[in-house]
């Protein structure tokens, strides 16, 4: 079973007999995206994306996401606090990014993660008014505040591995400059990769 907070908003991965742990990556589509599909694609890892569908166009390579085996989930559009709106300016920005990244992609959006990982009951229940399971994180690399000390990013991650961790990275630079190796140490530890479920709502 999933770790949550409420059955509504999931922190962990399944816990099975092999240790694992989720990747995943917030506030793309952006410029580095092609180079960490390469490293995705190399390593042979699939990851989870949440996008702010006001940066997805269709010329971004959102196909090459999905056909190599990784999710796409909502970050919203605007990246807004969400608690700092009502329950109709939350539901307004969350269906209308659901409805964006569909139309491009063709994939349902089932996922969502709040911006800043900020949420009140108001985002709860507009996620679950549409369809969409709201997921956190276990451990935070911190790699947006570490663009000048990327190998802090390293150990944030390593430090704080457990089965079933949902870890939260971004599309940035520096990310991308640790990432192979990150992938490397986290197996190392005898850790497998692994997705949520394509859920169908």
């Amino acid at each position: 079973m999933y770790d949550s907070i409420d059955q509504n908003v999931i922190t962990s991965g399944e816990k099975g007999a092999n240790k694992t742990v989720i990747l995943t990556f917030d506030d793309g589509p952006g410029r580095v995206l092609p180079k960490l599909l390469d490293i995705l694609k190399k390593e042979e890892v699939q990851a989870m994306f949440f996008w702010q569908s006001r940066l997805l166009y269709k010329e971004r390579p959102w196909k090459r996401v999905l056909d190599e085996g990784h999710l796409i989930g909502t970050h919203s559009c605007k990246h807004p606090n969400l608690t700092k709106l009502s329950y109709a300016e939350q539901f307004e920005e969350l269906e209308y990014s659901k409805l964006k990244i569909h139309e491009i992609t063709g994939s349902p959006v089932t996922y969502f993660r709040p911006p800043f990982g900020q949420y009140n009951l108001d985002t709860i229940k507009v996620a679950k008014d549409l369809g969409l399971t709201t997921v956190m994180w276990r451990i935070s690399s911190m790699d947006w505040e570490l663009a000048r000390h990327p190998e802090e990013i390293l150990q944030n991650v390593i430090q704080n591995l457990e089965n079933g961790a949902i870890i939260l990275l971004h599309e940035l630079q520096q990310t991308i400059q640790v990432l192979p190796d990150l992938i490397k140490k986290i197996r190392a530890e005898g850790y497998e990769f692994s997705l949520l479920p394509p859920l169908e709502k």
